[in-house]
């Protein structure tokens, strides 16, 4: 029989506060942990050793610049010494808050002033034990879309006037996100999401960089001083094992740059406002660089008739309707099958994105709308459906939607696709698509799907000789048990509706996937508390190798039998750029005397088969 493992929801994680230019007011005020030095991070000096065959960043200590003093440091960005005296200041005010530094308009700014009014969210800029301030920071104020709307908030259905302000607490790491109705001047809604960062604005994006360029080890490295605008994914969030943005869950990203067949991660902690350590990763051959596409042009209309407002489709018994996302990619929602309700519904919630099995430094990546919206990876077009054939007739359709980066298929950039089948038998697949290229030849690719059942169900296991029902909230590995003689591993049976199983991807799906080592999780939906509802920040760091992708936080031993429930699926996919046996990868190609764009697509999904 398979094992099941358990974990505990913790409501609030002990503080752990370095004392910095940045973090030096509130650990004067603040009880934290305190923890062992960590250790000098060594940069790679000698970026032409990297052995192609080894697919990983190498660790080999060089004779290291000396890293700036603070003060040195501030002299050079002159926006971090700035930033340090607004840091100090909001610990003194009441709220204690930093307030976006980014350009607001008037119905932002107003929406921004609301919530932090609000005493809920007030709360949260505090110590829960000495009420003490904090280090917190309002990182984003965007016009609700209509995927961010849930029980509490239909009436931005109505008002067309609600915006989504999300605020980051330093101390404890976790992100704050009210609805704000501005007509109105209220709060709808405020939901707390533990362990988990919103997408930084502009203003850290660019600070990060400035401190990368700035940064002596980052010159010594490459060889040069790096212009900031070669910088490429300096939003995106990353970590680095055996620094504190991992160990102290800061708030991490890694501004990178290019040189040859390798790249330079500067990773910089916008915690403590300075660099943590520089790594390689080897790029694999690298064609002709990739060429900015019209992406620009297409920004306004995809947003106006895909990110704004609700589009319906049917089809071959199914009715839906979708949105793109903020940062939850491609969102469907009411999906039925003849009449049916089957899911409430279903979106890729984050791209964790890992590099180098030794040292554990990645991406955490979002793919989203091109306009308001911090999605390292945005939406290019809008969605298309594609009729799915076979031996020439039709069996059912596709709705796909692209997110690549503009310089995609060079060197750290990306494509992605999410895709749902769905099939005139009732059957359907949500699927994520990696077309590389990506930024390092020894990557591990890991998609989080959430899907969200209507009605209400039991989720069952194979045992290897009959279905056993979950009783409460868990997880579980692929490898950790056998599918049926049919493929078929898990089970859902639904009260109102048909029951489905469910078949995880081994490689015996006709788009060329080698697998999903997935694992999968089962929670019980909440609206009340909006756990994934409406759009997801970033819920799990890049690069853990386990069970600890981001769903995990919403589980608490719930009971969940005849319960409604949400299925989240995480695969993890391994890249390859091995001559003749690429996978997850992409490189710029000549076919008629020009360089075309050859992908090596990695598919994963489970597919849905119902039981009448």
């Amino acid at each position: 029989m398979p094992t099941f493992k358990r974990i505990r929801h913790v409501k609030m994680p002990l503080p752990f506060i370095r004392i910095t230019t940045f973090s030096l007011i509130s650990s004067l005020i603040i009880t934290a942990c305190t923890s062992p030095a960590t250790p000098p991070i060594e940069a790679n000096l000698n970026p032409t050793a990297l052995s192609a065959s080894s697919a990983r960043a190498t660790l080999e200590p060089g004779i290291l610049a000396t890293p700036l003093s603070t003060a040195q440091l501030q002299q050079a960005v002159p926006a971090l010494a700035e930033r340090a005296k607004r840091i100090e200041a909001a610990l003194q005010a009441n709220p204690p808050v930093m307030l976006m530094s980014d350009p607001l308009d008037d119905a932002r700014k107003q929406a921004q002033d609301l919530a932090v009014a609000n005493p809920q969210m007030q709360k949260e800029m505090r110590d829960p034990v000495s009420n003490a301030p904090v280090r917190a920071e309002i990182m984003g104020v965007y016009p609700a879309r209509e995927s961010d709307y849930t029980d509490a908030t239909q009436s931005c259905k109505q008002s067309q006037s609600c915006y989504r302000v999300e605020l980051y607490n330093y101390a404890f790491n976790y992100s704050m996100v009210a609805i704000v109705d501005v007509a109105a001047k209220g709060v709808l809604a405020v939901n707390r999401i533990a362990d988990s960062q919103p997408d930084i604005p502009f203003s850290l994006t660019k600070l990060a960089t400035e401190i990368a360029v700035n940064s002596p080890e980052v010159s010594q490295a490459l060889g040069y001083k790096p212009d900031i605008a070669t910088a490429v994914m300096p939003n995106a969030k990353t970590s680095l094992s055996q620094s504190r943005c991992e160990r102290s869950r800061h708030l991490c990203v890694a501004p990178t740059f290019i040189k040859g067949e390798t790249a330079l991660w500067a990773i910089v902690d916008l915690t403590d406002g300075n660099l943590v350590g520089v790594r390689w990763t080897d790029l694999g051959r690298v064609g002709k660089p990739g060429v900015v596409t019209q992406k620009g042009l297409q920004n306004d209309f995809v947003t106006s008739q895909y990110c704004r407002k609700t589009n319906a489709l049917e089809r071959e018994g199914w009715k839906m309707d979708y949105i793109l996302t903020s940062s939850d990619g491609l969102r469907i929602s009411g999906v039925s099958y003849k009449g049916t309700p089957i899911l409430d519904s279903a979106k890729l919630v984050d791209w964790h994105v890992s590099y180098s099995r030794q040292d554990s430094f990645g991406y955490s990546d979002a793919v989203g709308c091109p306009v308001f919206s911090q999605a390292a990876v945005v939406a290019f077009g809008g969605p298309v459906v594609e009729e799915i054939k076979k031996d020439g007739a039709v069996i059912g359709f596709s709705l796909k939607q692209d997110f690549y980066s503009d310089l995609w298929p060079a060197p750290c950039n990306y494509f992605y696709q999410q895709r749902y089948e769905f099939y005139a038998d009732g059957r359907f697949r949500p699927i994520a698509v990696n077309l590389g290229r990506g930024c390092g030849n020894d990557g591990t690719y890991r998609p989080v799907l959430r899907l969200a059942f209507a009605g209400s169900q039991t989720f069952a296991t194979w045992d290897g000789s009959a279905w056993k029902d979950w009783a409460t909230e868990q997880w579980q590995a692929q490898t950790a048990a056998k599918p049926d003689a049919n493929n078929n591993q898990y089970r859902i049976s639904n009260s109102s509706g048909p029951t489905f199983v469910v078949e995880p991807g081994r490689g015996q799906f006709a788009d060329g996937a080698r697998g999903d080592n997935a694992f999968v999780y089962i929670t019980k939906q909440h609206p009340d508390k909006d756990e994934g509802e409406s759009d997801l920040v970033t819920i799990g760091p890049c690069c853990n190798t386990d069970f600890r992708q981001g769903p995990e936080k919403f589980i608490n031993d719930e009971p969940i039998a005849n319960s409604p429930l949400v299925l989240w699926y995480v695969p993890q996919i391994k890249n390859d750029d091995t001559p003749d046996k690429q996978y997850c990868w992409s490189d710029s190609v000549l076919e008629a005397g020009v360089y075309v764009a050859k992908t090596y697509a990695c598919a994963s999904g489970p597919m849905f088969k119902p039981i009448y």
